[in-house]
């Protein structure tokens, strides 16, 4: 995960969602507790039935959620079928670019 700048993964069990494990939960379920990663399972360390969101939920939704659960991944899906996962990151982004659009779009209103 730390090669390739990943925060956390979806854990699939029969392409069915089982769980997420993200650098919190090695964190705190493996090096706080002295284990060994080669002798500890991922089912022992994931955050099972983690919280989701549909593709219809609005990034504030999310944002709220996250801050609420004090969570900083969310699984995405459509029923049962897992379609992705949002970050913090990808909110704040979006956030960023949504006040960017609405900056420009004030000064140029002013500047008419």
């Amino acid at each position: 995960m730390c090669q390739k700048n990943i925060g956390g993964v979806l854990i699939v069990e029969n392409d069915m969602l089982a769980g997420i494990f993200t650098e919190r939960d090695y964190a705190r379920k493996l090096i706080l507790k002295g284990k060994s990663s080669k002798e500890t399972q991922i089912k022992d360390l994931m955050t099972a039935n983690p919280i989701a969101v549909s593709p219809e939920t609005s990034i504030e939704e999310c944002m709220q959620v996250m801050s609420d659960k004090h969570i900083r991944h969310l699984p995405v899906l459509d029923g049962t079928k897992i379609l992705g996962m949002i970050s913090i990151g990808d909110v704040v982004t979006h956030v960023i670019q949504e006040q960017k659009s609405i900056i420009a779009h004030l000064e140029s209103y002013i500047s008419q």
